[in-house]
């Protein structure tokens, strides 16, 4: 059984429908991606999947069961959850204040300092600069923190939007590697990325959207093999 299932889902927001019919079904423990051009529907998908954005149809199955109309608080407390697209951080908080906030409901928050340390293991250099704003970091400093403070709830399925923008290629590195340790420790992860390589390079398996709708899904080695997503996507005649 799936551990999250996408069916038919439809969403408008700012008064223009942006998904229009998004399929995509993922395993416990896979590394997944949503792959698609910008302004295909990624963000939006993930962000109708956390709750965000309500259904105009379709539905979203969690573990079994349709949370399609459930809050984004109901959806975080069932093991979901995101690591947004810029970030978002409280800037003029401490790294320590931030990550804390991800902690805020009731069971991650009896596991609050077992989670930091799971948090400062994975990414040293924040133990180191708990104190400081998290403003005063760097790009790629940033983005740790927005992926210890989504792990600070003790999720079962990380959605990842774009995680490596404004990242050096060092960085990079280092965050993948986090991002590996994580899916070992057997937690799902949904991977948005606009470099199609890279994500390829991650994940095991792919739904593929355009204009809002599934176009194809399958396995990394049956994307790459297949020559119309080369065409398109990974700059192959």
């Amino acid at each position: 059984m799936s551990l999250l299932a996408v069916e038919h889902l439809a969403v408008a927001h700012g008064g223009v429908q942006a998904l229009w019919d998004v399929n995509l079904s993922i395993a416990a423990g896979e590394r997944a991606g949503l792959l698609g051009a910008n302004g295909a529907g990624k963000s939006t998908t993930l962000g109708a999947i956390v709750g965000a954005y309500p259904a105009m149809a379709g539905r979203v199955v969690f573990d079994g069961e349709d949370i399609t109309g459930a809050p984004v608080a109901a959806r975080l407390a069932r093991g979901i959850g995101l690591v947004p697209e810029g970030r978002r951080l409280f800037t003029g908080m401490s790294v320590r204040e931030n990550l804390e906030m991800g902690a805020y409901l009731p069971g991650p928050r009896r596991a609050l300092a077992a989670s930091l340390a799971h948090v400062f293991a994975l990414f040293p250099i924040l133990k180191e600069k708990a104190g400081q704003p998290a403003g005063s970091l760097s790009g790629g400093q940033q983005q740790m923190v927005a992926i210890g403070r989504a792990l600070m709830g003790k999720p079962r399925l990380l959605l990842l939007d774009e995680p490596f923008i404004g990242v050096a290629p060092l960085v990079v590195a280092e965050v993948t590697r986090a991002l590996a340790a994580i899916a070992s420790e057997g937690v799902t992860i949904l991977l948005v990325e606009q470099n199609i390589h890279r994500s390829l390079e991650f994940i095991d398996r792919a739904s593929v959207i355009e204009n809002g709708r599934t176009v194809l899904a399958g396995s990394r080695d049956e994307l790459a093999g297949d020559s119309g997503f080369g065409a398109r996507f990974l700059g192959l005649d």
